[in-house]
Order: C-alpha cells, then sequence, then structure tokens
C-alpha cells in the first residue's frame, strides 16, 4: 500500500557536457522515481548494515501530516526505521486518520494518538523527537516548546519565519542539549560528499562566487472569497500565531506559501534548498555584510501571491566573497538543464550542482570537462541518510550537518533578502550586531508580533 503519490517527484539528473543538446538535458530532467528509488534503496542497505549493535527504539511524535511529512513517514515505513510513532498531531482530522491507518496496516500494530494539540505530543515523557512540518510560522513556536520538554527537533526548512527566530532555536538546543536537524537533506547525499571531496581538495582553487537558483514554470491563482471552516479543522490553531482571520481555503493547505503571515515566498520554499547548497558550497561560516534585491510581477498577473514571481538577490560577504540567487516562473527548461541548482565559480573552474542528485565539473580557460557523480549514486537527494543521521545523533550524541547554527546562515539569507526586497532595495547589514547599518525600517523586520497565547515563550 502507498500512502500516497509523492508530491516530491524524483527527477534523474544528467552528467552534463558541452555537447549536451537541450533536448536530451530535457529528457533526463523528465526522468523520475525509478532511478532515485533504486539509488536510495541501495543506500539504505549500506546505512542499515553500519549498525552492527542493538540499539534502543527511538519514540517519534509527528507535527504535521500533510505535504512533504507524508514522504519523510513513508521513509521511516518503508526503510524499517527502529522507531515508535506515538503521535500523529494535526488541526485537519483528515490529515491524522490518513496517515494513521497507513501506519496502522504497514509499520506497527498500535495506532499512533491523534491530537489537534501539539502540547499533549511534546508533554509525553515517552517521546524522544519531534519531526515537524508544519507551516513556517509554526515552525519556531512548536520547536521551542518542545525542546524545552528535552524533544529532540527535526524541523522541515526553513526552521525560522522571521530571522531572530533562528537566535532562539540555536539558543535552546544549546541550553536543553537537543538535537536539532533542519530538513535541508542534500547536506547528506552522497552526491554532495563526493563533490564536497573534489572542493576540499582544491580541484576548482578558490571559490569566491556561488549561485543558486529556482527555474520553474508557475501559474496564476486568483483570490477567492473567505467561506466556512471545512469540518473537522481547528483554523484559529491553523493560524495560530499569525492574525486572526476567516477561513480562506488559499490561506490553508498547499498555497499557504504565497502569504507572508505563513510562508517565505518562492525563495524561502524551493530557494531556501538552493541557498543552502550555495552557502554549502561557498564555504560559508558567517553572515553577509550587504544585500541587493529586487524582484516584480513579470508575467503572473492577478496572482494573489503577497510575493513577486520573480527574485533576484546578490549577497556579499565581508571577505569579498558572493552568493547571487534567482528565481524565475517561465523557466520548464530550467538553468544548465536543472529546475532547481547552483554553480560554484573558482579560480581554476567550476562546478554545475543540483539537489536532483548531479553534479559536473568545467576545468581552466577551454572548460576541460572534469569529475561527476557517477551512475552509481546519480539522483541521490540525502532523505534517507539525513533521517539517519538525525537518529544517529539522539542515539549516540554526535553532530548534524544541518544543525540550528548551519541552518541560520542559510534562513537568514532568506530573511535578509525579503527584508531588502521589501525596503530600499539595498542594505548594509552588520555580521557581528545582526542589525542592518542605520535602517529602522529593515530591522524591524527581523522579528514579528505574535498572536497570544501562540508565541515563542
Amino acid at each position: 500500500m502507498k500512502l500516497l503519490k509523492s508530491t516530491l517527484t524524483m527527477k534523474a539528473a544528467m552528467t552534463m557536457n558541452h555537447n549536451s543538446s537541450d533536448s536530451t538535458r530535457r529528457q533526463f530532467l523528465t526522468q523520475q522515481a525509478p532511478l532515485a528509488t533504486t539509488v536510495a534503496a541501495a543506500t539504505l542497505k549500506a546505512v542499515h548494515t553500519q549498525a552492527e549493535e542493538p540499539q534502543a527504539k527511538l519514540v517519534f511524535g509527528i507535527v504535521g501530516c500533510g505535504g512533504i511529512m507524508s514522504l519523510h513517514v513513508q521513509g521511516l515505513v518503508n526503510r524499517h526505521d527502529d522507531v515508535e510513532i506515538a503521535w500523529l498531531c494535526d488541526v485537519d482530522d483528515a490529515q491524522t486518520e490518513r496517515m494513521s491507518r497507513f501506519i496502522r496496516q504497514e509499520f506497527q500494530p498500535q495506532a499512533p494518538k491523534r491530537t489537534r494539540r501539539y502540547e499533549e505530543v511534546i508533554q509525553d515523557k515517552n517521546v524522544d523527537a519531534i519531526v515537524i512540518a508544519t507551516p513556517h510560522h509554526w515552525h519556531a513556536p512548536i520547536a521551542l516548546a518542545a525542546m524545552r520538554e528535552g524533544k529532540h527537533v527535526y524541523i522541515e526548512k526553513p526552521i525560522s519565519h522571521v530571522y531572530n527566530e533562528g537566535h532562539a532555536i540555536i539558543k535552546a538546543a544549546k541550553e536543553y542539549g537537543c538535537v536539532v536537524q533542519q530538513g535541508s537533506q542534500m547536506r547528506n547525499s552522497p552526491v554532495t560528499a563526493k563533490a564536497e571531496k573534489l572542493l576540499k581538495e582544491g580541484i576548482l582553487g578558490d571559490i569566491k562566487v556561488a549561485r543558486a537558483w529556482t527555474a520553474e514554470t508557475r501559474s496564476v491563482s486568483k483570490p477567492v472569497a473567505d467561506t466556512a471552516i471545512p469540518a473537522g479543522v481547528d483554523y484559529d490553531r491553523w493560524l495560530g500565531p499569525a492574525p486572526k482571520r476567516s477561513f480562506n481555503r488559499q490561506r490553508f493547505h498547499s498555497t499557504w506559501r504565497m502569504f507572508q503571515d505563513y510562508g517565505n515566498g518562492e525563495i524561502g520554499d524551493d530557494g531556501i534548498h538552493d541557498l543552502d547548497m550555495a552557502a554549502w558550497g561557498l564555504g560559508v561560516d558567517r553572515l553577509p555584510s550587504q544585500i541587493t534585491a529586487r524582484g516584480s510581477r513579470m508575467m503572473l498577473h492577478g496572482h494573489a501571491s503577497e510575493y513577486p514571481d520573480n527574485m533576484n538577490v546578490a549577497y556579499e560577504y565581508d571577505d569579498g566573497r558572493l552568493l547571487i540567487y534567482e528565481n524565475y516562473p517561465f523557466t520548464a527548461y530550467g538553468i544548465h538543464g536543472f529546475d532547481n541548482g547552483n554553480v560554484f565559480y573558482g579560480t581554476e573552474g567550476y562546478m554545475i550542482f543540483s539537489r536532483r542528485g548531479a553534479f559536473s565539473v568545467f576545468l581552466g580557460p577551454k572548460n576541460k570537462p572534469g569529475p561527476t557523480e557517477g551512475q552509481e549514486i546519480r539522483g541521490s537527494r540525502g532523505y534517507a541518510e539525513h533521517m539517519h543521521e538525525f537518529q544517529t545523533a539522539i542515539r549516540k550524541g554526535t553532530g548534524t550537518k544541518a544543525n540550528a547554527q548551519t541552518a541560520h546562515y542559510s534562513c537568514a539569507l532568506v530573511h535578509l533578502g525579503e527584508i531588502a526586497y521589501r525596503t530600499q532595495g539595498r542594505l548594509d547589514f552588520d555580521p557581528k550586531a545582526e542589525q542592518f547599518v542605520g535602517n529602522d525600517e529593515a530591522n524591524a523586520l527581523l522579528t514579528k508580533e505574535y498572536r497570544g497565547p501562540f508565541g515563542l515563550t
């Protein structure tokens, strides 16, 4: 039995070379689940053979049972991870019922407890960890409450809805000794590990510029009228820390991303994945000192979203390195053949990298083709390895690649870019004081107001 059709299709990646035609690139990009599934299965076999001694079963609470959480739970079940799913929490009863039925039939004999209140989950003394995949505005309030109860947290990206929430999560992780893993799964892909080895060996020389893009097609979603709250839904709790308002189906499942009260637009949805890998490739261990952003309504006229349909942001660091983000709504062909990707530009060459599970290197003035990811790991996106690292960190006290501090450096790019776009376009930022220089309007946007009683404390 399948939980549902994956909302994230696995696009098999390609080995790039200068003689590849655009039609060949598109053909590779339309190949989906079979290759990625094979790679994941082979990788997981290796992951599980590493466990040579008995280990305690971890008890998980699941908070937010739609969207990407379906993929996470299906992975736990298909891999037979040594966990018990004790709780399912969602404000929509239909979501918990669907997930409970799947878990009961495919994974464990005892049905998880179901609730609309995350407080019940985190107050259960038997629960070791919480997996959070709610809309962004709920990430930090739930994670902070969970850590105060001593729970480890796997938080879907971005860990923060506004900049200052990142600090609160870093502080809580240290204070309560909790493991934090942001859902930046490509950090643990074998493709990333192979690329990282090459970068550390200096194949590109000194990397000066990293580029990230989200280049897909988007369509207009026109505003719709408010309606009655669907049966079985606690919409007041769904709104939580956001301003109170009447039910609107666009401000609910899936399309909540269009609105500032709950999400962060394209840059904070797909974009955070690619910004995170740009920060990884550039070796970011700090915050930028200057941010320049622009965006507009290029083609999605009449769209309900509060965000532009295209955006460009440049981040300059105090050592002169540059990170560039691009988002376009009309590019079915992607950039360099990928809808989501990166380029790392060094003094000796450049690397095209994609979280679809591929990379290629080109060296010297003649762009001589260099190493690629290789057929054996092509398409690997790190979902299994990332969750396995989280579980290992809980059991052994080891670290995670997408820990709170690392996640904050990447999420900061989302927030600083959005603030620059919404204010004066170009802003200077003091990385030590973590404040914009001479701009009270921008500094006010580093945080937000929370509707009681759903704040951070």
